[in-house]
Formats: C-alpha cells, structure tokens, sequence
C-alpha cells in the first residue's frame, strides 16, 4: 500500500484560498496525480486544500471524501529556534506532550484524536496498527492521497515513522503542493510497516520551469527577509 501526503498550493490565507501562483502549482499538481491509479481521495475541509484537490478531481473524474482531522494542526509549535531546541523533551516523542505549554494547549488529545482517526482510515485499507507496527490484515498494492496541510502532516508522519513531531515541525519543510510518499514493507508475513519513499516532492513544478512557493519557509540569511538565495 502506498500513501501519498500532499500540501495545498501557495495560500492566500486571508481567504483560505490559493494565490495565483497557487493555482498554476495546483494544475502542474493535477497533471502528475490525475493519471495515476488512486484507490481513494481524502482531504481536509479547509479551502486551500479542497481547492488544490479540485483541479485533480475534475481531471480524473472522481470525488474525494473530507475529514475534519486534516485540517490543519493548531500552530502553537512554531517557536523560535533558541526556545524549543534548549528543551530536551521536545526530541522525545513520549516526553513532549508534558511540556506545559503543549499540556495548557491539550495537545496529548489532539495528537491522540488524530491518530486514531488516521488508525481508522489504515484500517480500512487493510491495515490494523498493533503496537507500533501494523497487521497486515488484507495487504495491496492500493494507493491512497490525502490533501491537506504541513503541519498535520508531520503529524501523520510522527505517528507512521515514530519520531517526535516536533523534531519534524521545526527540522523539515514540505513545500506547496510537493508530494510525499510512503509504502508499506511486509518483510515478516502478516505485520507491515510504513517507510518513507520520498518526503516534500516538487518535480511536478521543476519539469514546468515553475519555482516552488516559499510558504512555510523562513529567510535564509537574516539579511535577506523571506526569500531564498536563488
């Protein structure tokens, strides 16, 4: 079984939308995606990824069904480097969920909540979590796609790959519209796990000349304010 993750085109946040710009990655995103043999479209209730998923839709002829748990993750763990990096727990993925601030923000059953709708899902498709690893209860070859956000996106990370979600919110960044992908290995029979193919792919874009939006992104050099160095 495959997963595909996939972040909205460039926000216009103002009107949970897609900027121009946004909408040209969402065409380039649909003429990869469309083609390809998807067992099934989920994606969040939030306009700048059920816009994205729109053009992909209309080309393949399909509907895809919304969860409210893809929409995107409170945001109260974007932190400045020097706060979260002096807090050992952070990297801990049993630990960071104790941290006052995270505790005063009720993020144990918010992290909670959503894996175990996502467990839900896997199962669904044939997959039953069992301790950190899943029963391979009805294994395929299937591909499923969830449109959605970056943020909830390390989240459904965390819980696949166990690593601590902070360590991804802060340590990783996938771009607008990039396509991430993991898949199942069953080396014992009976028990799969999820491995990550490839993480934040954007060559839906380079093949089109089009340079990936820089949102989620933060300067590269103090001196040069939201932008890279290109």
């Amino acid at each position: 079984m495959k997963i595909l993750i996939i972040r909205h085109g460039d926000p216009d946040y103002s009107i949970d939308s897609l900027t121009e710009k946004g909408w040209r990655e969402a065409e380039m995103l649909s003429e990869r995606i469309a083609p390809m043999n998807i067992k099934n479209y989920y994606v969040s209730p939030l306009g700048r990824a059920q816009d994205t998923i729109s053009l992909t839709l209309k080309k393949c002829g399909r509907t895809a069904e919304t969860f409210d748990w893809l929409q995107e993750f409170p945001v109260v763990w974007d932190m400045m480097p020097e706060e979260w990096t002096a807090v050992s727990e952070y990297y801990d993925k049993n630990l960071w969920y104790d941290i006052p601030k995270m505790r005063n923000a009720n993020m144990r059953s918010n992290i909670e909540r959503v894996n175990g709708e996502f467990d839900k899902l896997l199962e669904r498709h044939g997959y039953k979590r069992k301790g950190n690893t899943y029963l391979a209860v009805s294994p395929n070859s299937d591909t499923i796609a969830l449109f959605c956000h970056f943020g909830i996106q390390c989240v459904l990370l965390s819980h696949l790959l166990g690593i601590p979600p902070m360590v991804l919110w802060q340590g990783f960044i996938a771009a607008p519209t990039s396509v991430t992908t993991l898949a199942t290995e069953e080396r014992c029979n009976g028990i799969a796990c999820f491995r990550l193919n490839s993480f934040g792919d954007t060559s839906h874009l380079y093949i089109k000349n089009e340079k990936p939006a820089f949102a989620g992104r933060f300067r590269e050099l103090y001196t040069n304010p939201d932008t890279d160095c290109d």
